[in-house]
């Protein structure tokens, strides 16, 4: 009904729910988010930022372990 109404706000909404079903069923079912995966990315995103004028792939994928491993090393600020 909402998606044959006369406001085109409320058809918008009618339109995206509809287009958007299986995610929406999916998210319910499972209540699963992609944050880890988004927290993840920006803690990379930071880490390549800082590795800037390295000269090697090696020493961005020692940040990246540097930055996501929540540890640290004595006298190292992180």
């Amino acid at each position: 009904m909402a998606v044959k109404s006369a406001l085109p706000p409320v058809v918008r909404v009618a339109t995206t729910l509809l287009e958007f079903r299986e995610q929406l069923i999916n998210w319910f079912r499972s209540k699963a988010s992609n944050g880890l995966l988004e927290g993840t990315s920006s803690l990379i995103q930071a880490a390549k930022a800082r590795a800037r004028g390295y000269r090697s792939v090696e020493n961005l994928i020692t940040m990246i372990y540097m930055l996501t491993g929540k540890f640290s090393l004595p006298g190292l600020p992180i």
